[in-house]
């Protein structure tokens, strides 16, 4: 009975793997084709760091310079993206030397190499951004996101096991040029006032 459910086993296989051959086929694609077939998307396929890359029109002279932009990451870091996150909120809104010296004085792992990438963004902006001073700049974003999660045994007694994840993720940041926007603030009775205007306009809108 074995032998019977093994050999079906396999001719199921064999017949799923005839159907996806013979529809490539009639889509015109043929067996030195199927390289082209993906089941991914690669990291080089992100657009953060081609937002560098973006040329605008030239200004009109009676115009407001327009600050530069730097956007510069680091992918696959060997370290929690919720442990990244904390830190990347923490440097948000501040300026450049002062997000360096927070993250200098901080233990974690993370800080050092969210420095790394704050100073190499810096030197991005002096070089290729014609940013006149570099510590004229502020952090505008600073987020983490996942990477790649590796699945690994982890041995246990009695021989039994369980699985772990090595995680990764990523650190992304944008520098803009010019000094810090003073945070707004907003009282409980603002934030009050904003929640009931909210619900009055959705009642409006469903009145409607």
């Amino acid at each position: 009975m074995a032998a019977a459910m093994t050999g079906r086993g396999f001719s199921f296989i064999r017949n799923i793997a005839g159907v996806f051959h013979s529809r490539l086929q009639v889509l015109g694609v043929g067996p030195q084709q199927l390289a082209c077939v993906h089941t991914s998307t690669s990291l080089e396929s992100k657009n953060w760091e081609r937002k560098n890359l973006k040329v605008y029109p030239p200004q009109l002279p009676d115009e407001l310079r327009r600050p530069a932009e730097i956007h510069h990451c680091r992918r696959q870091i060997k370290y929690s993206k919720d442990k990244m996150w904390y830190l990347a909120k923490m440097i948000r809104g501040m300026s450049i030397d002062e997000a360096v010296a927070q993250l200098e004085f901080n233990d974690k792992k993370g800080a050092k190499v969210m420095r790394e990438v704050l100073l190499e963004a810096q030197e991005m902006a002096v070089k290729n951004h014609n940013v006149e001073y570099k510590s004229n700049l502020y952090v505008a974003e600073s987020f983490s996101s996942k990477g790649k999660y590796l699945k690994r045994i982890r041995y246990h007694g009695r021989g039994m096991f369980g699985i772990m994840d090595k995680v990764y993720c990523h650190y992304f940041v944008k520098l803009v040029e010019g000094s810090p926007p003073k945070p707004e603030e907003k009282t409980s009775f603002d934030q009050a006032k904003e929640y009931v205007q909210n619900l009055k306009n959705r009642t409006i809108i469903h009145s409607l």
